[in-house]
């Protein structure tokens, strides 16, 4: 627990400020925006999500993300005779389209950038959010301000440079510590249509799905963010195509997929953070047969308030 107890205290006393970049670039879409337009900005800036902001009432809004893209989609397909409307949707609907298919609402969760990480830790994990704005409000106006968005890699990178003398303590194995998913894990084929995948993806509430052959070995995974270049042409035009055509869009900069094994420890998954970009790290055997899924929420959650769970939701 000495480990655990020197990352905790290093969080208590960091703030969301201390994440942040010497510089860095951030792109607000005003919430009366089209969809499609929203969908051109992302690709054209080559990022994957951005605040969302409410100029009738100044206020922040929400976080626009590829979930929201998928949403779209998946109302696509329960309300075809909609299609007509889709192209006319704006970012103010993205709420009506989650009631329309029963899903969460958009992650409308922030942090003030002053707070302790831990408190933002928290508000991400209470929500299930993979990401948090930093909203700043002026003392004497009330005016909310966004400063920044930060994602649970860049916190779990954070740790896994400035407490390398604590990391370096979690010895014990992915198995002793029961870390990630094992039973019921959703998986897709190269063959699969997309769209199958993509209704997976909205009722389990997941990000990404291991892809195997017929032998259950690891081939590939399908990300939400693989949504974006789907349907930059249009919404319709691309959706029956299967998954392989669709990992075959990726861009150079895809990083690859990120591997474990149940008997790598805590410190090795760290020293990955450190060195890599990775949403997930999908748990192997020594022939590639999958195992399970480690998650960056499971990574955080356990690091965090393993141990500690009075305190996980209490504000500092």
């Amino acid at each position: 627990m000495q480990g655990l107890k020197g990352v905790r205290d290093f969080l208590r006393v960091r703030t969301s400020y201390d994440v942040l970049p010497l510089s860095f670039r951030l792109i607000i879409l005003d919430n009366d925006l089209l969809i499609k337009k929203s969908l051109s900005i992302l690709i054209q800036n080559g990022i994957v999500s951005a605040p969302l902001w409410d100029s009738n009432r100044s206020k922040f809004a929400g976080l626009l993300t590829a979930t929201d893209y998928i949403n779209l989609i998946q109302y696509y397909c329960q309300f075809p005779e909609q299609i007509d409307n889709v192209d006319k949707f704006r970012l103010s609907s993205l709420r009506d389209i989650e009631k329309a298919i029963g899903v969460l609402p958009i992650e409308t969760v922030s942090v003030h950038p002053s707070k302790p990480l831990y408190e933002a830790c928290s508000r991400m994990l209470k929500t299930r959010a993979r990401r948090i704005p930093l909203v700043d409000i002026d003392d004497e106006t009330g005016r909310e301000t966004v400063v920044s968005v930060i994602t649970q890699y860049r916190i779990l990178k954070f740790i896994a440079v400035n407490t390398e003398q604590h990391t370096s303590l979690l010895k014990k194995t992915v198995r002793e510590i029961g870390l990630g998913t094992y039973s019921k894990v959703k998986t897709g084929t190269m063959t699969q249509p997309v769209l199958e995948l993509i209704n997976t993806m909205v009722t389990n509430n997941i990000s990404g799905i291991p892809i195997v052959d017929k032998n259950n070995v690891v081939l590939n995974v399908f990300e939400a963010i693989d949504v974006i270049p789907i349907i930059q042409t249009g919404v319709v035009e691309e959706l029956d195509i299967n998954v392989g055509e669709a990992l075959a869009k990726r861009g150079d900069d895809f990083g690859g997929i990120f591997t474990c094994q149940e008997d790598d420890r805590l410190d090795s998954i760290f020293t990955t953070l450190r060195q890599s970009r990775m949403h997930r790290l999908v748990v192997i055997d020594d022939n590639w047969h999958l195992k399970g899924v480690i998650s960056l929420s499971d990574i955080l959650k356990y690091v965090l308030f393993h141990g500690d769970e009075g305190d996980y939701f209490s504000p500092s």
